[in-house]
């Protein structure tokens, strides 16, 4: 890897002081069931309902997203530290390990979609854009489930932060 240009330091520590909700995105068919923890999920348009999420190309779930189509974004919520871990790679828990554990369900066309996350969005890859390092990848949301009680999984500071509900704002 070549040593990174100030202007690139500077701007993944700008990018490190930027709040963000933390996600594992799934997919799963003929290439593959795999995850990844992102946290550059963004939404795009409400017509249609469709989001982004961007992904290193040289992540090995790269193809395997691009090929199978479908996806599922799973917002974390306060307890899914270690989950987000785990997918993020910073573990030694094998992928196959990771979908054996009982907190999956199966969504549309086989998806993994974790039981109890605070936003659950499942849809079909509509569209994808390269930009430098990353896939631009834009998912055409098919359904949506909300836990309002949850609370949050951010990424600030490159640390993990859970974000509390105030009861008084869940109604």
């Amino acid at each position: 890897m070549t040593e990174l240009t100030q202007i690139q330091k500077d701007f993944r520590s700008a990018m490190a002081h930027l709040p963000a909700a933390v996600n594992v995105v799934t997919t799963a068919g003929p290439h593959g069931r795999v995850g990844i923890t992102v946290s550059a999920v963004c939404s795009v348009t409400d017509s249609p309902p469709t989001v982004l999420v961007c992904v290193n190309q040289n992540s090995a779930t790269h193809d395997i997203f691009n090929s199978n189509g479908q996806v599922c974004i799973n917002v974390l919520s306060g307890e899914h530290e270690e989950l987000a871990r785990h997918f993020s790679g910073a573990t030694s828990v094998p992928m196959e390990e990771r979908f054996g554990w009982d907190i999956w369900e199966k969504g549309t066309g086989s998806v993994p979609v974790l039981r109890d996350a605070l936003v659950k969005i499942v849809g079909r890859i509509s569209g994808r854009s390269v930009q430098g390092s990353h896939s631009v990848i834009f998912v055409q949301v098919e359904r949506v489930e909300v836990q309002e009680e949850r609370d949050s999984l951010i990424y600030f500071k490159r640390q993990f932060h859970r974000l509390s509900v105030t009861p008084e704002l869940v109604a």
